[in-house]
């Protein structure tokens, strides 16, 4: 008997009215498991053959899925493959950090084709003007790879530092107050004529995890982030959480013990902003990750001394995410250089003891995700495709206007 192959799908409806929800089930199977025949997709959604068939003759007619050379197996009649063309949508991620932004573009299945990056200035009013630039930049790029690029742009992803909407004291480096008190999506569809969506920085490292990362067909993860800040995006029943206000996972707010007369954020005492402070290191120059490198290659004592402070309150911060989400595995992931964040890690062990230490366990209780500056800039385009794309329950249970 041949063996059955495991698929990562979403379930999918065979009532009436849920078309576009089968739809976007078949799209994202195929996306998880790159091919797979119309039995397949039957097999996976719960769809009715009927259903799959038509679905996929309506996929293939409006460019979205390929057919692919016949495949016999066995004694059986053969079966044809389907698989996405990728090149039939596209979106742009922008990643707006404190002293850098950084833009790319991808297509349907996750494939980085264009990216750029240029120094932030500080004053938002400027800093759009550079970033409008470099979008039309890439655009242009894009342009040169794919004529019909332009009918294929679904949205602008936008990622940037959180917590959102919170009343600081005048714009500190942790909040970037002054970009998030500025129109800004407002002037980036003005600008660009484009659908743009906002989330922060560790909700974007998470989707780039969901679509080419360790995430990928994980249905309960929670995705560590540390850069300059730390956070956590949340993936809960295969969507990303995002919370009421966009903040769903800003751990890095969260107050160690006391310390002398205050509270101590675990931002402030485990991020790479904290190993910038204690190095005597600019976060702006041009050379901060090869002046890493060589403090890492020295076993420079004020890089250690920051390991063993950061990883003892990081694996706190699991303990802690663990405790409430119940994740089938936590991601680590960081835009530090990869040897530093192979450090970090491998500091992070051993792990403290709780529920998450179970029988069952399938996934890695704790792995490594990318280590990559450009994580975020990916996760920012990937979300416009997930949200044209990628299927969402809660859409089909929202009650019908009157209108509808």
């Amino acid at each position: 008997m041949a063996e059955i192959r495991e698929i990562k799908a979403k379930g999918g409806s065979n009532q009436e009215g849920t078309s576009a929800h089968n739809r976007r089930v078949m799209i994202e199977a195929l996306r998880l498991n790159g091919t797979l025949s119309r039995a397949d997709l039957a097999r996976a959604t719960g769809l009715t053959k009927q259903a799959v068939s038509n679905i996929i003759e309506e996929l293939e007619d409006d460019g979205f899925v390929a057919a692919l050379e016949a495949v016999r197996k066995g004694r059986g009649q053969p079966s044809t493959p389907y698989t996405l063309v990728p090149e039939r949508a596209f979106a742009i991620g922008l990643q707006i950090d404190r002293y850098v932004t950084r833009a790319l573009v991808v297509d349907l299945v996750g494939n980085i084709l264009v990216r750029a990056q240029e120094p932030l200035p500080p004053n938002p009013a400027r800093g759009v003007a550079v970033i409008l630039d470099l979008i039309t930049s890439v655009r242009r790029q894009l342009a040169a790879i794919s004529p019909q690029s332009e009918q294929r742009l679904v949205g602008l992803g936008v990622a940037m530092p959180g917590p959102f909407g919170l009343a600081t004291a005048g714009d500190d480096t942790w909040s970037m107050e002054a970009w998030q008190a500025y129109p800004l999506l407002e002037t980036l569809a003005a600008g660009t004529g484009l659908n743009v969506g906002l989330q922060n920085d560790a909700a974007a490292c998470a989707t780039a995890e969901r679509l080419v990362g360790a995430a990928n067909g994980v249905e309960h993860a929670v995705c560590l982030y540390i850069g300059y800040g730390i956070g956590a995006g949340l993936i809960l029943n295969g969507e990303l959480y995002r919370g009421g206000n966009g903040n769903a996972g800003e751990i890095g707010m969260a107050l160690l013990s006391p310390v002398g007369s205050g509270h101590i954020p675990l931002e402030h005492q485990a991020s790479l902003a904290s190993l910038y402070k204690q190095a005597d290191l600019d976060p702006a120059d041009p050379d901060l990750n090869k002046k890493i490198l060589a403090m890492v290659a020295a076993q420079d004592a004020r890089l250690e001394t920051w390991l063993a402070a950061a990883a003892a309150d990081l694996r706190w911060s699991i303990h802690l995410v663990e405790t409430i989400f119940d994740p089938d595995t936590v991601i680590v992931s960081s835009a530090a250089p990869e040897i530093l964040t192979n450090r970090l890690f491998d500091a992070m062990h051993p792990l403290i003891p709780s529920i998450a230490d179970r029988r069952n366990r399938i996934q890695p209780r704790l792995q490594q995700g990318i280590a990559d500056p450009w994580s975020i800039a990916l996760g920012a385009a990937a979300d416009p495709i997930s949200g044209e794309f990628d299927p969402r329950f809660s859409a089909m249970l929202k009650p019908r206007s009157d209108s509808a």
